[in-house]
């Protein structure tokens, strides 16, 4: 890397080497088995003066995003969090009773960017809210108008922002979960939200907390297409480069640990709610806007990697079968960084039929469909998408019927007893 790509500086210090994998979304074809696949490093990196954790940015969105092997449908929790999110949101800001002109009655607007397949905004057109859906990824894009929820199929840019807002007006609320950490240009989407929304409007961003990812060993979710990390402190700077500031921030559970950050435009923010200070405070006590936070990470990351090995390898000489639930980024990047294959993990499963019968990037374990673990009753199951642990635990519980455990590997080794439901 060059330079922060936030603030332009060269003072980037090591944070943790994962070495080389290939993209964690680009799942193989049986016909791609025997083809050459690309590796790229995956070495993250923290700026010592904006303090943005980030990693080189060797792909591009449109090599992951154009077509997308994630549908957020596929989660119950993650559906259920959105719903509570819109209804939330409908009081905070008001969309309900007024729209962006002042007047009685709603004829407000909200436009989601990285909408996937319609997950959340479903639940503001079933409130008859007026909504836009900006999804890069075709496939998904499609099964979102599938669902009725009107999409545009486009990255987010400055001119994207100013072209939806002069076709369909501003947004009252910008949504953008689980998308900030996926830009290389983050000076470049954060004014493509601040063209969207409207002047007196909201802006609400779901990301996952640097905290909790150096607290919790969440090296995982470390891959190519997340190319920065944030704090709260690293966040609000971020915002200011496209004009918005944070006005208020909400400590999440989803993926391990994740902020919502509440920002508007700067002219009409005013101070911010005691919350960003309090979470200000938590992450100074941490050590992340000093080098002392960071240090002893990489030493946790590869006592993480040695136990996962060790249990697959002593289960392999006990004889027990091991095999995986869920084909997540998150799992590829943890797959490859312990060279986890075959011999140890003979099949992952995954509810999203688009991933059946392809094979793990790197390590090219099959995916096979969930229906195959009662079949085969294994000893144990891996549970990659740990973050989904109270979800896939109750999903699950079946595997009490043959005495199988599940075990989930961050933020350290732990095999569970599942009880019958």
């Amino acid at each position: 890397m060059t330079g922060c790509r936030l603030c332009g500086s060269a003072a980037l210090a090591s944070v943790v080497d994962l070495g080389a994998t290939p993209p964690c979304e680009s799942f193989l074809a049986a016909d791609q088995l025997d083809e050459p696949e690309p590796a790229y490093p995956l070495h993250l990196r923290v700026c010592t003066d904006c303090w943005l954790a980030q990693i080189p940015p060797l792909i591009t969105p449109e090599e992951t995003f154009k077509e997308y092997a994630y549908f957020s449908s596929y989660s119950t929790s993650w559906v259920e969090h959105a719903r509570r999110f819109v209804a939330d949101a409908v009081q905070r800001v008001g969309l309900d009773t007024e729209g962006s002109d002042g007047s009685e009655g709603s004829d407000a607007f909200v436009v989601e960017v990285a909408s996937n397949d319609g997950y959340l905004l479903k639940h503001v057109v079933e409130r008859g809210i007026r909504c836009l859906g900006i999804e890069p990824s075709v496939n998904v894009g499609a099964a979102a108008r599938e669902a009725g929820v009107p999409t545009l199929t486009e990255f987010l840019s400055p001119a994207t922002g100013a072209a939806v807002r002069a076709e369909h007006g501003p947004a009252d609320l910008v949504v953008a979960n689980n998308v900030y950490a996926h830009i290389p240009d983050v000076v470049g989407f954060t004014q493509g939200l601040r063209a969207l929304v409207a002047d007196d409007g909201w802006v609400s961003i779901e990301v996952q907390h640097l905290l909790t990812l150096i607290e919790e060993n969440q090296y995982d979710t470390i891959y190519h297409e997340h190319f920065q990390y944030y704090t709260v402190a690293s966040a609000i700077r971020a915002l200011a480069s496209g004009g918005l500031a944070l006005v208020d921030v909400e400590l999440l559970p989803t993926h391990g640990g994740s902020i919502r950050l509440w920002a508007r435009p700067a002219e009409v923010a005013g101070e911010p709610s005691q919350s960003v200070a309090d979470v200000l405070d938590r992450e100074k006590a941490a050590g992340l806007q000093e080098l002392s936070g960071y240090t002893e990470f990489s030493a946790r990351v590869a006592k993480v990697r040695r136990d996962l090995l060790r249990f697959l390898i002593e289960a392999a000489e006990r004889g027990e079968t091991v095999v995986g639930y869920g084909a997540p980024g998150k799992g590829n990047t943890l797959l490859n960084h312990c060279g986890v294959r075959p011999d140890l993990l003979p099949y992952t499963v995954d509810r999203n039929p688009y991933k059946h019968g392809r094979f793990t990037p790197g390590t090219r374990i099959p995916i096979l469909p969930p229906e195959r673990i009662a079949a085969d009753r294994p000893d144990y199951v891996l549970v990659l998408p740990w973050n989904l642990r109270a979800e896939l635990v109750e999903q699950l519980s079946y595997v009490h019927e043959w005495g199988g455990r599940l075990v989930f590997p961050i933020p350290e080794l732990s095999i569970v007893e599942v009880n019958k439901s």
